[in-house]
């Protein structure tokens, strides 16, 4: 079996660089003001850059003085191109996300800025990277790409909608409750990133890595890219379909975010990984300062936390509503009784468990008392609840709404709610853990 190839190190640099170079050489002779590069050149500059990345990091590039800066240079073409094919997605497909009609939120502007600055790292870095392929005697294109050969994906036609095979299995409602339901979830878990301000560069700093980094945003771009996947398989959206623009409007806020999650995790990687200064000496440290002069660190951070992750939680918090309406209005609804917390009935803890478990799904659930009924998603609520049938010495009682929470509540009752007769709370079944 061969195990090596005759090529030579050398080579295949020259080899693995000839497209990537095309390309740098392109933004270089297309550095017209008025010009956007399009997802067709970021996705040859992505699938080039990342062959010549594994190839230099495959021979060591990394920890090699002379090829350190190369290998550098293209991390970066890689990272920001991934972030601009993400974000000019966002763009071409924002008027058909209708997020407009939320009046709160004005975000176009901040994405073509973003957009805009991408395109300015990378333009400053490719001449950049030029000299330094001629200082390594990497052969240069003699020609760079023409301009016809990127063009832009959008047309002015679009294809007439002819398929509708709408077959209602009975699962939509079911779906939809489900999917809205997880989506508030990934809401309420985001929610201790909420930003309602917009924050300067030593702020920005003190916020990046030590609160917000690429791992954290990682997980809810996966978390939002698993829910839209979802949607895409199990909910059904034709022009006939009842409720389609509520449909369209669900996908659109959790599409819109996952792709901001995308650009905000790129720009944090490359940050976190090739900007921040976690005590390299050296090498390293001339290689940042380098990175430095083509990525200004606090336009970076300042476009990852205050134009990405400032408006993935607007779009969050405007899709909070819409969820509650989608989950409320296809839930199964039931009715169960069950008995009241033992010798200390619905005092704080009861009363945070019962409306834990009604906001985890999202439904609605009223706790009923004769003709009166109270919010079981509010622990005031439910303590006003508790005042009433301690008064009247009631011992049974009545949930009424969404089923699941309904199954939930019952399995805290088989358990007092939560804790002993002493008021001191008590494990949980594995069917609750998600209340700890």
């Amino acid at each position: 079996m061969q195990k090596s190839c005759d090529i030579s190190f050398k080579e295949k640099v020259n080899i693995f660089s000839y497209e990537y170079l095309k390309c740098i050489k392109f933004i270089i002779d297309s550095n017209a003001p008025d010009y956007i590069l399009t997802k067709k050149l970021y996705s040859k500059l992505i699938t080039t850059s990342h062959l010549l990345e594994d190839l230099l990091d495959f021979h060591g590039a990394k920890n090699n003085k002379e090829w350190v800066y190369y290998r550098e240079f293209c991390a970066l073409i890689r990272h920001f191109s991934l972030a601009g094919y993400s974000q000019k997605h966002i763009l071409n497909k924002y008027s058909f996300y209708d997020l407009d009609q939320d009046n709160r939120i004005n975000y176009k502007k901040e994405a073509q800025n973003t957009h805009q600055m991408i395109q300015n790292c990378l333009r400053k870095a490719s001449p950049v990277i030029l000299v330094e392929a001629e200082r390594l005697d990497i052969r240069i294109p003699e020609y760079g790409y023409k301009k016809a050969y990127f063009p832009e994906i959008l047309s002015g036609q679009h294809l007439e909608h002819n398929i509708d095979e709408f077959e209602d299995t009975g699962n939509q409602a079911q779906n939809l409750t489900r999917i809205a339901s997880e989506f508030l979830e990934i809401i309420e878990d985001f929610e201790h990133f909420a930003f309602y301000e917009k924050y300067e560069g030593s702020k920005l700093r003190e916020l990046v890595p030590d609160k917000i980094n690429e791992v954290e945003i990682r997980r809810f771009e996966m978390l939002l890219h698993n829910l839209q996947s979802s949607f895409d398989s199990y909910v059904i959206d034709t022009r006939f379909s009842s409720g389609k623009e509520q449909l369209k409007l669900l996908r659109s806020h959790f599409s819109i975010v996952f792709h901001i999650l995308q650009v905000a995790g790129r720009l944090l990687h490359f940050y976190e990984r090739h900007l921040h200064d976690v005590g390299h000496k050296d090498v390293y440290n001339s290689v940042s300062k380098l990175l430095a002069d083509m990525v200004e660190v606090d336009s970076l951070l300042h476009l990852t936390v205050n134009s990405c992750l400032f408006y993935a939680w607007q779009f969050l918090s405007s899709g909070k509503d819409l969820s509650f309406k989608i989950v409320n209005d296809n839930m199964e609804r039931g009715t169960i009784q069950v008995g009241i917390p033992k010798e200390r009935g619905f005092h704080s803890r009861p009363s945070m468990l019962v409306a834990k478990i009604v906001r985890h799904y999202g439904g609605e659930v009223s706790l009923c008392i004769g003709k009166d009924k109270f919010d079981a998603s509010s622990v005031l609520d439910i303590q006003w609840a508790g005042g009433k049938i301690k008064k009247e010495n009631i011992e049974r009682i009545v949930f009424s709404g969404d089923v699941r929470a309904l199954a939930d509540i019952k399995i805290l009752s088989e358990v007092n709610y939560g804790e002993d007769i002493m008021g001191k709370g008590i494990p949980l079944p594995a069917e609750l853990s998600y209340l700890h």
